[in-house]
């Protein structure tokens, strides 16, 4: 027998047994299907949490944090000034590494307009360099003017999830909403709205509402009843919730209208909330956050109250949870092929105790045993591959399932190396299972093999 024959008498002898072969390969299918499926879903989940890095400010961003001082330093505790106005103006004329500086200054605000109120996930005073810090676009109307910062102008800039909890929601109105000359009310006092940023979402949620949009509705395709949240914010995610309930207003109106009256104690609080920085170039962040450090240390006296936050952390986290969850699933997605190669296994050594006498009969005509190993190997080899490839139609439907139960902002997303990788690791298991048997097939005495009952 040559090469083709061999491989043509093994694959006939799987479709003589069709159910029997279906069943065996059915722990393949699994294996690969489950491989496949958890690839997609940590892919998915892994594009949403770069999706929300980036949303947040980039790699690029650093946050300068307060901290307790040292222990060397507890006796200066008290004398720790805390991020300051002072801070920036220092940064930006000592630390030349730095690109950007913008101070931030925090307002807990209830947001009004008639009967419909608004909690902001921030409400801040800013200057003009926290558009570029968090990577805000203006959609509509204008930011804020150096005539605005000075005379400390009651005007805001708003996220759309604001406009769409005072003004209403685009999609239930029917038109286009642009409050641009509105007024509301930011802690009882008027505030009128000069611009609106952009509405911000993931990927997955664009698609999805391009595909709305260009559908033509039926007059039953309404969905009844409330609509279901995927995740902590929906599909967008939690980082594109937070930007569209942004409220910004000038940094001089935040601190005259709502810190210099003070507390309850009437003490004003000079204080920032947030100073946020990005560097010229992310290959010298150390030597920009040294350069930075040095000049706090100057305008704190020496009290090292404050840290820096940067990015890469984050993207340090990201990484460490895409390699766990690859790690688990691969596991799992491992044991199930493993699971499927000794049902093949089992299935070969019964099909050879069936065939004990066609196996003689064919050595006592010519076939050698390295013919007969061959053609054991194919048929495993065969077993496990058409698994695989009924594993990757039944991994389609599998990840659309996911993309519907799956509580990610994120659809799974199936990348060719998964595939690949299914495919080929269940060829390996394949002939893996098959040696034995094939072993076994091949070192049968032809005399012993014809007089088997």
């Amino acid at each position: 027998m040559n090469l083709f024959n061999t491989i043509f008498i093994g694959l006939k002898e799987i479709w003589a047994h069709k159910f029997r072969s279906l069943l065996t390969m059915f722990g393949i299918v699994l294996g690969v299907a489950s491989l496949v499926g958890m690839s997609a879903l940590i892919k998915g989940m892994e594009n949403g949490m770069r999706e929300s890095m980036v949303a947040m400010g980039g790699a690029d961003k650093v946050r300068l944090e307060t901290q307790p001082v040292p222990a060397y330093q507890d006796h200066l505790a008290d004398q720790a000034p805390g991020r300051t106005i002072r801070d920036v103006h220092a940064l930006r004329k000592g630390a030349p590494l730095l690109r950007t500086v913008a101070p931030q200054m925090s307002i807990d605000a209830l947001l009004t307009r008639g009967e419909k109120r608004c909690d902001p996930s921030e409400c801040v005073g800013v200057w003009a360099e926290s558009l570029d810090i968090d990577l805000h676009t203006i959609a509509h109307g204008r930011f804020f003017t150096q005539i605005d910062e000075e005379r400390a102008n009651p005007v805001c800039v708003i996220g759309t999830a604001v406009r769409d909890a005072l003004f209403g929601r685009p999609e239930e109105l029917g038109y286009e909403v642009i409050p641009i000359g509105e007024i509301i009310q930011i802690n009882d006092q008027p505030f009128t709205i000069v611009g609106m940023f952009t509405q911000y979402m993931s990927e997955q949620e664009a698609k999805e509402r391009e595909i709305a949009r260009t559908t033509p509705k039926t007059s039953g395709s309404e969905d009844s009843g409330p609509k279901r949240q995927k995740g902590w914010g929906g599909r967008g995610g939690w980082a594109f919730t937070r930007k569209n309930l942004t409220v910004y207003i000038p940094l001089n109106t935040a601190w005259v209208r709502f810190r210099a009256a003070g507390d309850k104690d009437g003490i004003p609080d000079p204080r920032l909330s947030d100073i946020d920085l990005k560097v010229h170039d992310l290959e010298k962040m150390e030597t920009a956050l040294q350069q930075a450090r040095n000049v706090l240390l100057v305008t704190h006296n020496g009290i090292e109250d404050f840290t820096f936050e940067t990015q890469e952390n984050q993207i340090e986290s990201i990484n460490k949870q895409i390699r766990n969850a690859r790690l688990s699933g691969g596991i799992i997605a491992g044991i199930s092929l493993l699971v499927g190669g000794i049902g093949i296994m089992n299935i070969m050594l019964a099909s050879i105790n069936e065939r004990i006498r066609e196996i003689g009969t064919c050595k006592a005509i010519g076939a050698t045993g390295l013919e007969i190993f061959i053609q054991i190997i194919v048929e495993s080899v065969a077993l496990s591959i058409v698994g695989a490839l009924l594993g990757l139609l039944a991994s389609g439907a599998l990840v659309k399932m996911l993309a519907i139960l799956s509580p990610m902002s994120n659809s799974p997303v199936v990348t060719w190396q998964a595939e690949v990788i299914a495919v080929a690791f269940s060829a390996g298991v394949g002939i893996i299972a098959g040696l034995f048997p094939a072993f076994k097939a091949a070192s049968l005495s032809p005399i012993q093999a014809l007089r088997y009952e």
